[in-house]
């Protein structure tokens, strides 16, 4: 049989377990162990599973080879590939079975058509489909409650670490050169400088932004901004990561 192999991965790597290097190497060994003819490859990188056909191009493709007979199945690692919500899998499979013979495999075996005479046979797919979608969101919050959490005891949570620090597994550790620069915005500040001509002074003085261009307004308000915001325990951690460095943390 001729077959094209699906791989898809979100956004959040976390979440989806396998990149696509070993979706593909994977859905390559299946299709030979059972004797069919790798024709392509369809990728959706960066793709959300609850995403419908028409935002997936990869999968749009492959559905369409199906259509034309130019394949004759669709190897995947697991359903949850072709949706991570139940209705777009129901919507995307009743699409294929409209074309005579199309077959979807997973790493398990064939996903067998719908069949009156056996409803629980649909029932158990539907099933194992929504309990893969409730899996991601338990997971996606498990992540979200651990940023919070750091985020909350002042730790780096997600993201660039802000100005004047550097991260290192969700921890916070001062970069000098850019501790100082920080200092000084705030003195210019409380001096009554106004975030343009602070923006200026430190131009003058010669201090380069982290990206090396210069400053301006906008970018001081941001960084002076996030510092006015930052909790009293985000402030006590700071603090205290300034301590430890004084004391020998790691180098910079």
């Amino acid at each position: 049989m001729n077959v094209g192999i699906y791989t898809r991965v979100s956004t959040t790597g976390q979440v989806d377990g396998e990149s696509l290097p070993e979706q593909e190497r994977n859905g390559r060994a299946w299709a030979e162990a059972h004797g069919h003819h790798v024709l392509a490859v369809y990728t959706d990188a960066g793709r959300s599973g609850a995403l419908p056909v028409t935002e997936r191009p990869g999968l749009a493709e492959a559905l369409e080879a199906l259509e034309t007979g130019a394949l004759d199945g669709l190897v995947m690692r697991d359903l949850d590939r072709l949706a991570r919500e139940v209705t777009v899998q129901e919507a995307v499979l009743a699409q294929v079975w409209l074309t005579p013979g199309a077959t979807v495999f997973t790493f398990h075996g064939e996903v067998q058509r719908d069949d009156p005479d056996d409803p629980m046979r649909t029932a158990m797919r539907q099933m194992a489909g929504v309990f893969a979608g409730l899996e991601r969101r338990v997971i996606v919050k498990r992540l979200r409650d651990g940023r919070r959490a750091k985020a909350r005891k002042g730790q780096h949570a997600n993201g660039p670490a802000p100005y004047g620090w550097r991260s290192a597994d969700g921890e916070l550790f001062p970069v000098p050169a850019e501790q100082a620069v920080l200092a000084l915005m705030r003195d210019l500040r409380a001096d009554g400088l106004r975030q343009a001509e602070v923006a200026e002074a430190l131009n003058a003085e010669g201090h380069p932004t982290r990206n090396g261009g210069p400053w301006t307004q906008p970018v001081v308000g941001r960084i002076l901004a996030r510092e006015a915001a930052l909790t009293p325990e985000q402030c006590a951690y700071r603090a205290d990561r300034r301590s430890v460095r004084a004391h020998g943390s790691p180098a910079d």
